[in-house]
């Protein structure tokens, strides 16, 4: 694994990569300050904490799932799990998120990996004109609408509390 200051290997620069191939804007801001909790993010951005759209990475059978969810709001495993038809849904490791996003734990955002990820939409987050997410690291966001959002990180939306 490469460091993240390695720049060929540099997380925000991948997300911007990311956002601008699938045709939306580069709408990525870092800031001075870190925003690793959605709190912190809404606290910097003057926005609703639930429009905060944090990148959450799960564990589903070994594999990666990706939930993009409110920072308003506790994921129900149990609920997804029985949504998908699918097992036990697990909290993934912080060693288990870098090496599948390339990214750490607190600076996920929703592209930007190194492959496609299983990703789920939380639907809550349609209330909200604006979204901003995580950008690869601890100090970036970016903005973007759920529909954008929906399409870029080719998710399935899903009731996830």
């Amino acid at each position: 694994m490469h460091k993240a200051t390695d720049p060929v290997h540099d997380p925000v620069l991948n997300v911007r990569s990311a956002l601008t191939a699938a045709g939306a804007e580069d709408t990525v801001r870092t800031f001075e300050d870190k925003v690793p909790t959605a709190a912190a993010a809404a606290a910097v951005l003057g926005c609703d904490v639930a429009a905060i759209t944090n990148s959450l990475i799960f564990e589903l059978d070994g594999e990666p799932l990706l939930i993009l969810a409110s920072g308003a709001a506790r994921v129900d495993t149990g609920l997804v799990a029985e949504k998908l038809g699918t097992g036990k849904i697990r909290r993934a490791k912080p060693g288990f998120v870098l090496h599948h996003t390339g990214q750490e734990v607190g600076g996920v955002a929703p592209v930007g990996h190194p492959r496609k990820l299983r990703t789920i939409l939380d639907t809550s987050l349609q209330e909200h004109p604006l979204l901003w997410a995580g950008a690869g690291d601890h100090n970036s966001m970016f903005s973007i609408s759920y529909e954008e959002l929906k399409t870029i990180a080719n998710a399935e939306e899903l009731q996830v509390r």
